[in-house]
């Protein structure tokens, strides 16, 4: 049987592609968890060395031109 940690052939281009790691695949779940909910932003990972630093999320609020601000209850 085949070690999963491994490298395995990307086919599309014949390089070696590095087998996912319990710290990418914690990653990606953080990343799933970052886009969860959000209807307008991004969210942008940062790699350093093939490994995933950190995740910003950046959430927009957008308002129809005709509806008033919300209150604020100062």
């Amino acid at each position: 049987m085949n070690d999963p940690r491994e490298s395995t052939r990307d086919r599309a281009s014949s390089r070696a592609v590095p087998a996912a790691s319990p710290r990418s695949d914690r990653a990606l779940e953080r990343i799933g968890e970052a886009l969860s909910g959000l209807r307008y932003g991004s969210v942008l990972a940062i790699v350093q060395d093939g490994v995933v630093i950190q995740i910003d999320r950046t959430e927009k609020t957008r308002f129809d031109k005709q509806s008033p601000p919300p209150k604020r209850d100062d």
